[in-house]
């Protein structure tokens, strides 16, 4: 044990300390172990809500869309054009799908709704949506009287209780011309299944129906307006997309999910950074809380120091011993805000503890998502206040003249 380490732990353990000493070192190591427990909390809800959210976001749509330019009528011979884009690499599966919005009906009841046609086949090995059905199957055949099946999300079956076999009706703005004028193109259908994708947007305000279903209530030919692609790595979309767009040819635009949600990932981003910024003034607070601690010390162990240097130390090493004491008194603070904040994101973050409102937030409770990578950095921040805060009172006590100081002893 080196001679600065010793008398750095003697000063901390000391019985003899006064009071008020030791009252303020208990509040500097509380004051840094708050601060680092609750960047710990926050940092992880941040990235918990910003995961939880891309992961629901990408199990239900697409990483990336193709689609033709306004008013061209839609994507003709869609087929054979995804069938070449699937050989891309990077991709993992391409379909066709139709988007359009109708007015849906259902015992008196009738409100805005988002209808995907979908091939089937293609769509239910990529769509996670079709994959969790709460009640119901997917099967969109007719049933005995020639109505077509559909899905419904649960919090809209919830709100309407629809159940698996009840009929609902669809009105497409794109009507038919008559002699009598337009008039709205409507369909009756059974509902199927009801799907919980995790999302509530997607399952308040959307419902999957056959690719030809939603042609006929668009009045469309054999056209889709949009070709939706799921890739190996999401996160490479932004690279995949130009390489998309050469190999559909000219006219049309590729759109990727980070383009679609800018605005949300950039507020959870804008939001980490200032929670960061400001959740870090508990530390420094702190911090400051140990330059009062050493300032103290350094006045009750002025004795000491002089008779120190009397009997040989170097001032190199009194300044040591200050930055010692300071270094530990932050370091039990980081470790015990660590092992606080890390256990509350864990325990609150597996048993769901803090439930949330879904229409508000989109997820139905608090989810936690610690990241080592940000406990790391903030242990170094925290250190490095610590260690800053040390600086002035260690550099005073090396200043001190044993001989001003014995003089009236």
């Amino acid at each position: 044990m080196s001679f600065e380490w010793f008398v750095a732990r003697r000063y901390l353990r000391s019985p003899n300390r006064p009071a008020v000493l030791r009252l303020v070192t208990a509040f500097s190591v509380i004051g840094v172990a708050a601060g680092v427990a609750t960047l710990v909390i926050a940092l992880a809800m941040n990235t918990g809500f910003r995961e939880t959210l891309q992961d629901r976001l990408l199990g239900v749509t697409a990483h990336l869309s193709l689609t033709h330019p306004t008013g061209s009528g839609g994507i003709q011979g869609y087929g054979p054009l995804a069938e070449k884009l699937q050989g891309v690499p990077g991709v993992k599966s391409v379909t066709p799908a139709i988007y359009q919005t109708v007015l849906l009906s259902f015992g008196g009841q009738a409100r805005g709704a988002v209808v995907k046609g979908i091939d089937l086949a293609l769509e239910r090995r990529s769509d996670e949506a079709l994959q969790k059905l709460s009640a119901g199957q997917l099967d969109f055949s007719p049933d005995a009287d020639g109505i077509e099946g559909l899905l419904a999300g649960k919090q809209l079956a919830d709100e309407w209780k629809l159940r698996p076999g009840d009929y609902v009706t669809l009105t497409s703005p794109q009507g038919r011309l008559t002699p009598f004028g337009l008039v709205p193109r409507t369909r009756r259908f059974r509902v199927a299944g009801i799907f919980d994708s995790g999302f509530y947007d997607y399952d308040e305000n959307w419902c999957f129906v056959t690719l030809s279903a939603a042609q006929n209530l668009a009045g469309a030919s054999d056209i889709v307006n949009v070709l939706e692609f799921r890739l190996a790595r999401p996160e490479l979309a932004a690279e995949i997309a130009p390489v998309i767009e050469r190999a559909a040819g000219q006219g049309f635009v590729a759109t990727t999910w980070m383009e679609e949600n800018r605005a949300l990932f950039r507020a959870l981003h804008f939001e980490k950074l200032v929670t960061a910024i400001f959740i870090g003034l508990i530390t420094f607070v702190a911090g400051l809380n140990i330059l009062v601690v050493l300032s103290m010390t350094v006045t009750d162990k002025a004795r000491d120091i002089a008779v120190l240097l009397s009997f040989g130390a170097r001032r190199e090493q009194i300044r040591r011993i200050f930055l010692l004491l300071g270094m530990t008194i932050g370091a039990i603070g980081v470790v015990a805000g660590l092992v606080v904040g890390y256990a509350f994101t864990y325990i609150v973050g597996t048993y769901r503890l803090i439930p949330l409102d879904p229409q508000v937030y989109a997820v139905p409770y608090v989810p936690f998502h610690p990241s080592l990578l940000d406990g790391l950095w903030i242990a170094l921040a925290a250190m490095a206040i610590a260690v800053l805060a040390t600086v002035i009172p260690a550099r005073e006590a090396s200043r001190l003249l044993p001989v001003e100081i014995l003089r009236f002893e």
